[in-house]
Formats: structure tokens, C-alpha cells, sequence
């Protein structure tokens, strides 16, 4: 089996990158669209003050959130045929990580609207707070620990853009 070149390894993370955003593209764009409507249902002149606020913080944030992940496709069209992969790997890999904090922001955000619009409010904090540290668990910290599990997979190097021996 031969050795990737340098510029295949740079289009495989692209390439890597881009499925992972796909993913995380549906999930945002379903809450943001469900965001959307959401002043328009009958019962949004029921929430207090206090969920409004808690509202705009979630559409925000999920627009932010759509607006970084997708960027990743707009920067390959302004740079498409200029042979600068890696600088296009290395922006999507800073967008991607954005785009994910703020899906988290929108996420927790939109899990306290609605638990606190329908359970009393200490009620609906800790359920938030438990939703941020679920996410966290799955997206940060696990992530983090497993880079200290072993060499069990010799093409992890590969995966990080910023790393000076590779991707």
C-alpha cells in the first residue's frame, strides 16, 4: 500500500471535514428552522419575559451556528482550483469547532425555553444545565480524554489540521 502524498492527505481531511459537517448541517438547520417558527405558533404569547430573552439567545445562536458551518462551502468557492487545500482545511476546521459552540448554545438554550415553559423554572435550569453537560461529555470531553487512550490508530495524526506532522 503506498504512502498518500501531501496533497491527498489534504483532500482527505477536506473531504473528512466536509461529511462531518454534513451532519451537524441537518441538526442545526432543523432547530433553527423550528426556531424560526416558533414566534408564529398560537402559544408563543404565553412566554414570559424572561423566555423571550432566552429565545432570541437560541435563534442567534443557531444562526451563527448555520452561518460557520456552511461557511466551509462558501470559502472552497472563492478558493476552488487555487491549490490552497490547506488553508481551507485549516478555516473549516476553526468554523466547524464555532459552528459546534454555538449549535451547544442553541441547543441548551432552546432546551430551557421549553422546559421552562412547561416546568417550574428551577426545574427547567437543571434540566439545561444537565443537557449542557451531556453535550459537553459527548463533543469535548470524551473527544479530549480518548486522545490519551493509546496508539491504536496510527492515522490520528492525519486528523488535525494544525498539527505540524500532518493533515
Amino acid at each position: 500500500m503506498s504512502k498518500e502524498t501531501e496533497k491527498q492527505r489534504w483532500q482527505r481531511n477536506f473531504a473528512d471535514l466536509l461529511q462531518e459537517l454534513r451532519v451537524a448541517q441537518t441538526g442545526v438547520q432543523i432547530l433553527f428552522a423550528f426556531l424560526l417558527t416558533l414566534p408564529f405558533s398560537n402559544g408563543f404569547t404565553r412566554t414570559t419575559h424572561f423566555q423571550k430573552d432566552v429565545y432570541v439567545v437560541a435563534l442567534l445562536s443557531a444562526a451563527a451556528a448555520t452561518a460557520m458551518i456552511i461557511s466551509p462551502v462558501a470559502f472552497h468557492r472563492a478558493l476552488f482550483r487555487q491549490g490552497r487545500k490547506p488553508e481551507l482545511v485549516r478555516f473549516a476546521h476553526r468554523m466547524a469547532s464555532g459552528g459546534l459552540g454555538f449549535m451547544l448554545i442553541s441547543m441548551v438554550s432552546a432546551v430551557l425555553l421549553i422546559t421552562d415553559f412547561v416546568l417550574d423554572r428551577p426545574i427547567a435550569f437543571v434540566l439545561s444545565a444537565a443537557t449542557a453537560v451531556w453535550f459537553l461529555a459527548f463533543w469535548v470531553i470524551l473527544p479530549i480524554a480518548r486522545r490519551n487512550w493509546g496508539d491504536d490508530d496510527i492515522d490520528d495524526d492525519d486528523d488535525d489540521p494544525e498539527s505540524p506532522s500532518g493533515g
